[in-house]
């Protein structure tokens, strides 16, 4: 168990992806320089169930991400531009007071077992169809990443990075997170898929 400093957000933040902060609140501010002053720089990010990311107050899940930040930028105002990568998955076992920022005591929760050969020959297949979907979206306008993308040979690493480029949910996102392993992300992701694929396809045909 360990107390660390969270940023409680709007957005779901996975192992491998990365996360641009502008952070201009003054208790985050403290935050980023409490956190470049550590020796790992790392903090937590959550998402947020109900409320807002400005002011305090939101309700928030107990299962997150630990992010550590690779870049820092102040600027002459006070603001800081903070690019950070999410290392691993946490679960938060008590949210404690925030003073002077969000707190919470976590533990890291490592997946239940390690990916299987499975998990290797259904990855090409789910990979083609994250790209198809973002083919489909780009069609449409919507806001999505290069098709081709690239996305590591390693399951564990590569099921996260599809369901950060794929046309998917907030709510999606947080249930991948929260899948028990690699296979079983693998598998509700391209149960995910199926839906929006028929959704984009649906678009399509009234545009």
């Amino acid at each position: 168990m360990a107390v660390m400093p969270m940023f409680p957000l709007g957005t779901v933040l996975l192992p491998g992806g990365v996360l641009p902060l502008h952070v201009f609140e003054p208790r985050y501010r403290k935050m980023v320089t409490d956190c470049v002053e550590s020796p790992d720089h790392e903090f937590g990010v959550v998402l947020i169930e109900r409320g807002s990311e400005v002011g305090g107050g939101e309700d928030r899940r107990m299962v997150g991400t630990m992010a550590r930040m690779v870049e820092v930028a102040q600027m002459p105002d006070g603001r800081f531009a903070v690019m950070s990568v999410g290392v691993r998955r946490i679960r938060v076992n008590a949210w404690l007071p925030d003073d002077p920022y969000p707190l919470a005591d976590v533990d890291d929760w490592p997946d239940a077992t390690e990916s299987s050969d499975g998990a290797a020959l259904l990855l090409p297949q789910v990979t083609a169809r994250v790209r198809r979907a973002m083919a489909l979206a780009l069609e449409l306008g919507d806001p999505v990443a290069d098709p081709q993308t690239e996305v590591s040979d390693e399951p564990w690493l590569a099921v996260h990075q599809l369901a950060e480029l794929a046309p998917l949910s907030v709510t999606d996102r947080f249930d991948l997170l929260c899948a028990p392993d690699t296979d079983h992300r693998l598998r509700l992701l391209g149960e995910r898929l199926d839906d929006v694929e028929a959704l984009l396809q649906m678009r399509l045909a009234d545009s």
